[in-house]
């Protein structure tokens, strides 16, 4: 089997579509297939860059060309679905990558209660997120405020290490507002979006508002958050072979 068609064999077992790092935990078990290369990972990413057999839906996602419209109507991403179906799926799809890569981590990972039946691409984000329940870590009400965040890291000890808030559309200010009230734990802050986003944060965090988050709150463009949910696969990957 040449290495493209152990590429397209996944794809094809997982409904059309993949992410590189399902793609890294995958491909390589095939034993029909040789990779005479000490790099696969860029064999494998080279390979989806095959316009003759796939296309990129989004960073770090791709699927088969001949599966093109039933994968995008399967997805609600297609030409007729509703913007606000579109919507959902980007922020899902972030969400479920923010997720996995604080799996991969060590974390203890937790989604709102309203997204965890939410599709993350062919499964409910529930079925990849720890926590059914949010660690009671503090008082009732701050907890409410915690429970609404899109995605928090638990560190071994049960306090919030990340906190994540996917914004596409939606207002920064509101997160950055929830981030100011849950300042008083060492928890790192953390605004996902659109690269044309960032300059919004920059000015909304300037805000004599948030002077006391600061220096712990960042933002993070959707294509780094695929690199790095890519660049994780790949090194547990390569743990996972070495054994260190």
């Amino acid at each position: 089997m040449k290495q493209h068609e152990a590429v397209i064999k996944i794809m094809e077992e997982n409904g059309g579509f993949a992410t590189l790092g399902y793609l890294y935990q995958n491909v390589l078990k095939n034993p029909n297939c040789e990779w005479k290369t000490k790099t696969p990972f860029a064999s494998i990413r080279r390979i989806v860059q095959d316009g003759r057999f796939f296309f990129k839906i989004k960073p770090g996602l791709w699927a088969l060309k001949d599966h093109k419209d039933e994968v995008l109507k399967q997805l609600s991403i297609d030409e007729r679905s509703p913007s606000k179906q579109k919507e959902e799926f980007n922020h899902t799809y972030y969400q479920g990558l923010l997720t996995e890569i604080g799996n991969i981590k060590g974390y203890t990972t937790f989604v709102p209660n309203q997204d965890k039946n939410k599709m993350f691409l062919n499964k409910p984000l529930k079925e990849i997120a720890y926590l059914e329940e949010i660690y009671p870590f503090t008082y009732p009400e701050l907890l409410q405020k915690a429970k609404t965040i899109d995605v928090i890291w638990f560190n071994e000890r049960k306090f919030p290490s990340f906190l994540f808030e996917v914004e596409h559309t939606t207002a920064i200010y509101n997160s950055l507002l929830k981030f100011v009230e849950l300042q008083d734990f060492n928890s790192k802050f953390r605004i996902v979006g659109l690269k044309n986003r960032e300059n919004e944060y920059n000015q909304k965090i300037k805000a004599a508002a948030f002077k006391d988050i600061q220096l712990r709150t960042s933002f993070i463009d959707y294509e780094n958050i695929s690199k790095l949910h890519m660049k994780s696969y790949e090194l547990y990957e390569i743990q996972r072979e070495t054994g260190l």
